[in-house]
């Protein structure tokens, strides 16, 4: 399989298909053809796409390489499949699929003993590794068949650390399943067909390296593994001295410095004085200058490095120049044939793509020409967060603007904020970004999240971008993404928008093709609106509620109170501290400080039907029933259940996978039913949406507070009750929660530790594993963001819930000893 272009290794790749990139001076899929020749494979189809005529011009016939090659060219990207059922015409028997740019050491004749000895259709080489996140995992029995796959999985859905190699062993008749033409992946199509019509399907896990070579930092650590004698390749050098590997022709200066594990191709020149250290490998004719140093670095063919000069952790591809004094420093990746000149700074992660020239004294602190990368990824488990000039700045926020722009294709996008000078800063950056790939930028100006949701589908906009505050005050910030159903985005798009944004690839078109902004400045009365519609506002009025908010910042007072008021409800605003009226943060801290004893004496004083502190982004919300009595967590979830069974019997809720089951005992009261999701706000809204269709609400409650309040207070009027009265109803909940901590490389492990210990208990892994017991639950989680796992129990006493969680905590202390 060498058709692969490569995207995530530019600019590495921009003149250059994947299995034509070096790696110890060789291009990649030399090193894939020498193992099938030493198992005795010698007829060898290669599949092509991108950039074919220089695989061809290289490897020929393959008589110079000891096999007989014979090239397939894809016109367009057909997937694994689709490419291999191209080349059906050299497969009449058994045949190995093995990628042509992925460098490995394994015993194929092992994988070929084990699928004929199991009559498989098919079997996929596996590997266990430390991090299964950027692979797929796949799940086997003790005697190896498949029983479940997972594409590229998040934390809570990483049941194993063996993952699919793209190395498969298969039978012809597998190659029926592919409709020639069409687009067809064996791991996403003919895989999964497969497993559900319960044919011969294996996985063989090996012993042995292999690194798919996806990105730039596994690309430099692929030739460090191969120094460290960690992978069984045939290098073209010969070790003059331990660790120091010298092609033909090297010219070394009596004064110049080598220390072990380096390697130099033929014809390379190391000047006086000049130093080359640490891991480096130097593609032929590299030239090194006086009092140079290169230490954990790479050159490819033709690169010139000054006097003065410093390469540290960088990649110099064909022919580039680092003239004297300049420093180019970690994964950053300098193109073919590009010119750094005196006295330069590269800084970390920047790429220059080819042919390009940075002149004297320049800090070159984001790629050329559009910026710089700050992260590996972006997105956790709730939008993009970080310090507002720090992690996130105005340039990241235009390069955001741009990404969505370009997957939009020009379709409308709301943009909207909070009133805060840095969010509304954030919001102008991210509709420049919109604007210069031709979309259309819808200004909403100031918002809440909730309001932006309704509005981006009230408008039928393609999508929408908020910028709000985030928990931690007024330095941290929080980008979120809304797709065309009000959505957060899924977890595909969010990865698709990362994968633009590192490699800088924008769609730019003409000045006269930019796109339009339109102000669209009154959208939250169609907010306020559409909650009108879903209440009886006369009998809300009648009552003559007394609503006391806590901390309401400018905007929320500025649109609740009039709306509370419309309603005939009279509304006390009260400050948990002095500094609320400055700091629209003040709300989130008291939120999440959980300070309540101001709010319950202010309640019970004020004579109030309910208490309440919004939080400033509108989607989550502390209550306090008229005895003061705080409402939050779980009680909080099994309240906004409860309205919903009491507003129609027989509802479906959707509650995340976490949250107690006292909710199915208030299901089981009104005749309803539960439905468990993801913990991810995605999963939550988007079954909260379809349920809604069956109720007046057209909300999910637990990410709209303003929502939610105003749905309480009309069932309160409709049913005449109290919110205390309501709480008598929900069951005591005695949820615990533990965080422990769990290195990264250990989760996988871990978690199919669990997974193998509590194989005769009952289990659910709608996300992490959920361990059932006769007297109560416990939720095991990995956490996506941080090198932690989340236990959660819940048993029929105090005492239970905690010995359940004390167990699990200790069971994973021990299985991380273990590992």
């Amino acid at each position: 399989m060498a058709g692969g272009e490569g995207s995530r290794l530019r600019p590495l790749t921009c003149e250059k298909p994947k299995p034509m990139v070096p790696v110890m001076n060789r291009p990649l899929m030399e090193y894939t053809v020498e193992l099938l020749r030493l198992h005795g494979l010698r007829d060898i189809a290669v599949t092509l796409q991108y950039l074919p005529e220089q695989i061809k011009d290289h490897f020929g016939s393959g008589d110079s390489f000891g096999v007989n090659l014979h090239y397939f060219v894809e016109e367009e990207p057909l997937g694994t499949a689709g490419s291999v059922k191209n080349a059906a015409s050299f497969l009449d028997e058994t045949f190995i699929v093995i990628s042509g740019d992925a460098l490995t050491d394994f015993d194929l004749n092992e994988a070929l003993y084990f699928h004929r000895a199991r009559g498989a259709m098919a079997t996929l080489v596996l590997k266990a590794v430390e991090n299964p996140l950027e692979y797929g995992v796949v799940m086997i029995d003790p005697d190896g068949r498949i029983n479940r796959f997972l594409e590229k999985p998040g934390w809570g859905e990483v049941f194993s650390d063996t993952v699919n190699t793209g190395i498969y062993i298969l039978e012809p008749e597998v190659l029926s399943l592919v409709e020639p033409g069409k687009m067809v992946d064996f791991s996403k199509d003919i895989f999964p067909r497969l497993l559900e019509q319960k044919e011969p399907l294996f996985g063989c896990v090996l012993d042995g390296f292999w690194c798919d070579v996806g990105d730039i930092r596994e690309y430099l650590r692929a030739h460090r593994q191969v120094l460290e004698g960690k992978v069984r390749l045939r290098l073209n050098a010969k070790e003059q001295e331990r660790g120091i590997w010298l092609e033909e022709g090297v010219q070394l200066h009596p004064r110049a410095i080598l220390q072990p594990p380096v390697y130099l191709g033929s014809g390379c020149s190391i000047g006086a004085g000049a130093q080359v250290k640490d891991g480096s490998v130097l593609g032929s004719y590299t030239r090194v200058d006086e009092r140079a140093s290169v230490k954990r670095s790479l050159t490819w063919e033709g690169a010139y490095i000054g006097k003065g000069a410093a390469l540290r952790g960088g990649i110099l591809c064909n022919g580039v120049q680092v003239n004297s004094r300049s420093s180019v420093f970690e994964e950053a990746v300098i193109g073919d044939n590009s010119i750094i000149q005196e006295g330069v700074v590269v800084k970390p992660q920047v790429k220059v793509w080819p042919s390009k020239v940075v002149e004297n004294g320049v800090i070159l602190n984001e790629s050329l020409i559009w910026g710089s990368k700050v992260s590996r990824t972006l997105f956790g488990r709730d939008g993009i967060q970080g310090e507002i000039n720090r992690n996130i700045t105005p340039e990241m926020a235009v390069r955001l603007g741009a990404v969505y722009g370009s997957i939009a294709s020009g379709g409308p996008v709301l943009v909207s904020s909070d009133g805060h000078r840095a969010s509304k800063m954030l919001r102008e950056a991210l509709m420049t970004g919109l604007l210069s790939t031709g979309a259309t930028a819808l200004n909403a100006g100031e918002l809440l999240i909730p309001m932006a949701r309704r509005a981006v589908c009230h408008l039928a906009a393609w999508g929408g971008v908020h910028v709000s505050l985030s928990p931690g005050g007024s330095d941290a910030v929080r980008i979120s993404f809304i797709d065309g159903d009000g959505l957060p985005l899924t977890r595909s798009l969010e990865r698709k928008i990362e994968q633009l944004y590192f490699r800088e690839d924008f769609h730019r078109p003409p000045g006269d093709a930019v796109g339009e902004e339109l102000h669209l400045p009154n959208l939250a009365e169609l907010y306020r609106r559409e909650l009108l519609q879903i209440v009886d506002g006369h009998k809300i009025a009648r009552c003559g509620f007394r609503v006391l908010l806590g901390n309401p910042g400018a905007y929320l007072r500025s649109f609740l109170v009039p709306l509370l008021q419309q309603l005939n409800c009279s509304v006390i605003t009260y400050n948990c501290n002095a500094a609320a009226e400055a700091d629209a943060a003040a709300a989130e801290s008291c939120l999440l400080q959980h300070s309540h004893k101001e709010l319950t004496l202010a309640v019970r004083s004020n004579n109030a039907t309910l208490g309440a502190i919004i939080d400033p982004t509108g989607e989550k919300a502390l209550l306090f029933d008229e005895r003061g009595s705080a409402i939050k967590g779980d009680l909080y979830t099994a309240l906004l259940s409860l309205l919903v069974f009491r507003e129609r019997r027989g509802s479906t809720v959707a509650v995340p996978v976490n949250a107690t089951h006292v909710v199915e005992r208030l299901a089981e009261r009104y005749q309803g039913k539960v439905l468990r999701t993801k913990t991810a706000p995605r999963y939550l809204m988007e079954a909260g949406l379809q349920d809604s269709q069956q109720r007046k609400i057209p909300v999910s409650l637990e990410f709209d507070a303003i929502a939610a309040l105003i749905y309480l207070l009309d069932l309160l009027a409709s049913q005449d009750l109290t919110l205390g009265t309501l709480l008598e109803e929900i069951p005591a909940i005695r949820v615990r929660e533990r965080e422990i901590p769990c290195p990264w490389n250990y989760k996988g492990r871990v978690m199919r530790r669990l997974i193998q210990e509590t194989s005769r208990d009952r289990t659910e892994m709608i996300d992490g594993l959920k361990v059932y017991h006769p007297e109560g639950w416990t939720l095991i989680m990995p956490d996506p963001e941080k090198p932690t796992y989340h236990v959660y129990s819940e048993g029929y006493t105090e005492e239970i819930s905690e010995s359940l969680t004390d167990f699990y905590v200790d069971k994973i202390n021990m299985l991380q000893q273990e590992s």
